[in-house]
Order: structure tokens, then sequence, then C-alpha cells
């Protein structure tokens, strides 16, 4: 049987591949149709009906059932866009030097200079911020030495070179991003003198006693100080003695060994585990007041189940809810704090996100140096250069947090398919970014899809297919932001939960399904499958574009569906460890994903044509070069992830980890 299904696979290829071909084939024309004789007076009015359409391209009057076209038309190209202006690239490289001297070696110092601050020393200082290293400072250091010559190698570079690109916009974007990088450094060193102010005044007031390691850790590198004089005092009455705490760790053993043995799974998932008593749960004054001074949280000293068995009526039961369906307790980190703890807090968080976010910055100015150092983007092609790089350039940005995710990275807050190390459930999850970020991208591109028309122009297909897509990104968005909403998830168990009588919803205990505990949320990954299906069907003028277009959708629909093979997998077994899960297939959908957006930048019509000119028509090409670099790009998040793990990896020293199989 299997013989005969290999043999019908066999035979059915080369039928698609025939179908398709007929499909594609190209249509007779008129005049063949004509030459028939006889036309009837329905096919003369379906034929005056049938205009060109609207928006599908630059080139000329293609009627909407023309198929593609394969040689260049350079006059039609001439007539939409007119001549090419000469670019820094010809003038550096391509055109011999017969009117003076050129100079792309200080254009390439520039580069160089440049890309070693924002992906060399910015990403490894934000890796030794974290860690509150050191060397930190040496990197900032660094930062802005490269930043300095590579700001002199362009000045000087264009004091001696014309200028060929008018109204160029890299160097004030620049500028704008190196003010957000200073900004950021000037909030570090006030930061700083908070802290040496602070400081002295402990000084004066004899809280404190001067010690250059004390200054070292409290000023300089923002540690917390070691205890010392009252705090010392109380060590010994804070209950934390290993010995106890591994007592409790054996007997919680123990309790799972012994019910591993006699009960099925689904029994113990559904039991509720009265807490070991140990000394941690002494409730005597001075046990407590001692714990108050140092701010000690206590380690639960019950055993972890396997499955969820938190409650959603019982507030006093052992397993409280932390994740959606809790309505007890405090949902956010930053509830339950005064309001300089909270300011506190979202000012770390906002730092955060605009330090990390200057290393994409730094690849928006990458993006536009090259447009405009090749001389790309110029007159007419101006709004679809800037859809596809702007486009592009976040799906490829995308893919490598993707990836970034998958090595590891986030897994304090639970976003590389873990279980968060603390505060699990209480920070947003991955995927509620994700729809934040698609919601974005909708409702920004509904009405940037109108740039460069008129008022009163009627709306042209390709408007309306690009609207109907950033509609569809902005609605999916919101979507998947209210799933991963836990009121919203509260509001939709109602449903269940009000069918228990009255008088028992105080006492009953509901166990929550084991899926509960990650979050599975296909709408992102729904919206980019569709884009890349939707665009790989796009009409192009001519077949290379058609053939690029296709490339990249695939490429972005494979994300969508492995993607969804990792939700299908972690849905059978939910992250019951702290560690990251690496899934292989987020490995392989990262890399689609990034590459797809690399793609989708190469799938300009300047560039498409531009290679048509050159002979390098070649999709083969396109898809390694841009597999190239989407490994090189890989290879640098590897580094990255990997350096900041090493420079943590001294906490793993007091761990012990086993085998969860």
């Amino acid at each position: 049987m299997r013989i005969h299904r290999v043999h019908s696979v066999a035979l059915l290829i080369p039928a698609l591949a025939a179908a398709l071909a007929a499909a594609t084939a190209l249509p007779s024309s008129p005049s063949d149709t004509r030459s028939l004789g006889h036309v009837s007076p329905l096919s003369e009015q379906a034929e005056r009906l049938l205009v060109s359409r609207d928006g599908d391209h630059g080139h000329g009057g293609h009627s909407h059932h023309a198929a593609p076209v394969v040689q260049l038309n350079e006059t039609e190209v001439y007539m939409t866009h007119g001549t090419t202006p000469p670019s820094y690239y010809w003038h550096d490289i391509m055109e011999p030097p017969q009117d003076g001297e050129r100079y792309p070696g200080l254009m390439g110092l520039h580069a160089l200079s440049m890309s070693l601050a924002f992906f060399g020393a910015l990403p490894i200082g934000i890796a030794l911020r974290s860690v509150k290293h050191a060397w930190h400072g040496v990197t900032v250091i660094v930062f802005y030495g490269l930043v300095a010559v590579g700001l002199s190698s362009s000045a000087l570079y264009r004091k001696l070179t014309p200028d060929l690109y008018e109204g160029s916009k890299h160097g004030s974007q620049g500028y704008f991003f190196l003010f957000c990088a200073v900004s950021l450094s000037a909030l570090d060193l006030l930061s700083l003198v908070v802290r040496l102010v602070t400081y002295v005044r402990s000084i004066v007031r004899g809280e404190d006693r001067f010690a250059i390691k004390a200054f070292w850790n409290v000023v300089v590198l923002d540690r917390d100080q070691e205890l010392s004089g009252a705090d010392a005092e109380y060590t010994n009455l804070v209950a934390d003695d290993p010995e106890e705490l591994q007592e409790a760790e054996l007997k919680a053993k123990d309790v799972d060994e012994e019910s591993t043995d006699a009960e099925p799974l689904h029994v113990r998932r559904a039991r509720i585990v009265e807490p070991i008593q140990t000394s941690f749960d002494s409730h005597e004054p001075t046990a407590q007041w001692a714990e108050s001074v140092h701010r000690h949280a206590r380690r639960p000293s019950y055993p972890r189940s396997a499955g969820s068995e938190r409650t959603l009526f019982g507030p006093h039961s052992p397993r409280r809810s932390n994740d959606s369906l809790d309505e007890t307790g405090h949902v956010y980190p930053w509830q339950g704090k005064d309001k300089r703890a909270v300011l506190r807090f979202v000012g770390r968080a906002a730092f955060a996100v605009a330090e990390r976010a200057l290393v994409f910055a730094g690849f928006m100015q990458v993006i536009t140096g090259i447009v405009i150092y090749t001389g790309g983007c110029r007159g007419n092609w101006g709004n679809g250069c800037l859809a596809h790089l702007i486009k592009g350039g976040i799906f490829w940005c995308y893919g490598l947090v993707t990836f970034a995710r998958f090595l590891g990275a986030f897994s304090d807050i639970g976003w590389a398919w873990n279980r968060a190390p603390k505060h699990h459930g209480r920070y947003p999850t991955a995927e509620f970014v994700e729809s934040l970020v698609v919601f974005l991208y909708g409702i920004t591109n509904t009405w940037m899809e109108r740039f460069g028309a008129h008022k009163g122009d009627p709306y042209t297909t390709k408007q309306m297919q690009h609207i109907s897509i950033a509609v569809m990104f902005w609605f999916a968005g919101l979507v998947g932001m209210g799933i991963e909403s836990k009121r919203i998830r509260r509001w939709l168990a109602a449903g269940a939960t009000a069918a228990i009588p009255a008088e028992r919803r105080s006492q009953e205990a509901v166990a929550e399904p084991p899926q509960y505990i990650a979050s599975f949320n296909p709408f992102p990954a729904l919206c980019i499958g569709i884009t890349g299906a939707a665009m790989s069907a796009h009409f192009q003028t001519y077949i290379f574009q058609v053939q690029i277009h296709m490339l990249w959708g695939y490429l972005l629909c494979g994300f969508a569906v492995l993607r969804c093979l990792t939700y299908f997998f972690l849905w059978l077994g939910p992250p019951r460890s702290i560690l990251p899960s690496r899934p292989p297939t987020e490995a392989l959908a990262s890399f689609l994903l990034a590459c797809g957006g690399l793609e989708f930048m190469f799938s300009t019509e300047e560039v498409t044509i531009a290679a048509m000119r050159q002979g390098h028509d070649d999709v083969m090409m396109f898809l390694n070069v841009g597999v190239a670099i989407t490994c090189l790009a890989f290879c640098w998040t590897l580094l990255v992830v990997a350096f900041k793990g090493w420079l943590k990896s001294p906490t793993q020293g007091t761990m012990n980890f086993h085998s969860s199989a």
C-alpha cells in the first residue's frame, strides 16, 4: 500500500506542474479571437467593461487579466520614473576617476566604526549593565569613541564629495539617535550623583561608615550594600536555615514519589497538597520582625506538581492562582507598592526598553545609509521603497527577537518558552507584546497607504489590498490582546464557574487545566501567515518581481505554520521548568521570519529593476544572499545572548540541576 502511495504522489507532481503551467500560460491576443469570425454583442460589451486595473503597477496599461512580462521595458520605466541620477556608489566605485580623487575609504571607515559602536559596544554594554559589571563604563567610553570616529570620517567625506542625494535624512536621524544615547548616559550620570549624595548624607548622619568597597558597590556599581551594623545583628533571626530548607525539599520529593507510585496523573493534578510544616512557618513575632527587617521572601514549603492545582475560589488554599483566573492578590509586580516604588519600576523598564531600542535604531541607520549611498528611493520610487523597507525591517527585527527568545533571552520574565522564575503570571506575556506590535503596525499602516494620493482621488485596487491587510493587523491585534487579558479570561470562565451552586462557591476548589500556565495565542502568526499568502499572489509587472514576492510570501507562511506547531506541542506538554525549553520549531520559525523580512526588503521595485538591468534577476541568488545575511545576524544574536548568559553564569554555582525526564 505504501508503494502505491509513493507512485501516486510521483505521478501527481508532474500533473500539478502541468496544471500550473497551463494556468500561467499567456492568453491569446485579441486579434486571434477576432479572427474566428463572428463576435457576439455580449463579448464586445464585456470587453469594453474590462479596464486596466488601477494601482497594480507603474508601467503602462496592462489589463487586469494580463500576464507578467518577462523582458524589461526600459521605455516604460523611463516614462514612469525618468532617468536615474548619479549616486555616491556610482561616483566612488563604478565611474572611472577622471575629474578628481574618490574617497570610498572614508565611507567604509564611517560604516565600520558606526557598526562596531551600535552592534558591538552597545550590546556588550547592555549585557554588562544587566549584571552591574564594573566594565560597563569602559564600554560606554568605547561606544562614544567609535561614534566620534564615524562622525569625523563622515564629515570629511561630505566635505570632499559633491552632494549626490538631495533631501537626505540619514544624518538628521543619526543625530537624533545619538541625542537619545547621550540622554540615557546623562540619566546614568544623574543617578550616580544621586547615589553619591545619598551615601555622603548617610555618613554625615552617622548611619554608615566610609569604606572603599562599600563606596564602589553602592555608588559606582549601584549594587546593594552588604550586611553591616544593625542588619548583621539580626541575620541569624531570619528563618532561612539551609538545613531546614533541604529537609523541606526532601520531604516534598518524598511526597511526590509516593503520590507518583500510588495515584494516577489526573488524581494528583486534582488533589490539594497540604503544606509541609517547617521552621519557616513560625508565626512568632520575633521571626516575623526579623523577616521584615531583611524583606526576606519565604520560599514555598509545598511540592510542585506537573499540573496546575491553583484554585479560583480558595483564597486560603496553598495553591492560589497567580495567573489568568485569580482575582485575589496583586496581579502585577508594581501593585501593592508606594508611588515612589512604582515610578522607579516604570523608569527602569522605560530605560531598559530605550537602551535596547538603540540597537534597532542602528539597524535603521544601516538601511537608510545603504539607500543614500546607492541612490535609491528617489522620485516616484519613494513611497513603495519606504513601504518595503519599513515593513520588511519590522519582520527582520521580529525574527531576530524570536530567535533570541529561543536561545533563552527574556527567560527571567517567562518569554523563553519557560515558566518565569518569579512573579509567574504577573508580567505581560510575550504573546501580548506581539499582539500589541501587530495592533500598532495595523493602525498606523491603515492611514499610511494613502500617502502620495491627492484629496478626492479614488481608492485604487492596490490601496484597497494593502489597507485591508492593515485592518486585519489592527483588529487581529486587538483580539490577541483581549485573549491575553487576565480580566477577559476571567469573564470567559464565568460561564463555567457560575454553574457552581452559590452555597459552595466559597469552599469549592476549581482545578485549572495545565495549559493555563502558558499562553497559546495564534493571532500574531495568523496575521503574518495570511500576509505572506496574500503577497505571494500580488500582481506585479514583471515575472521576476512575482517570483520574489512569492519567495518571501512563502517564507512568512512557513513561519506561521511553525509557530502553530510550537503551540501544538506546548499545548500537549506545557513548560514546567524555569529553564528555556527551546522548541526546535521556533528556531526554524525565527529563521524563516527574519529571512522573509529581508527578502521583503529586496523585493522593492527599484531593486528588482536594477537587478534585471544588470542581468542578476535570479531568484536563487536573492534567496542565497538573504540566507547568508540571516545566518550572519543569527551568529551575532547568539554571541550577544551567550555573552550575557556567561556574565550571569557565576550564579549557577549554587544551583543544582536534575533531569525531569
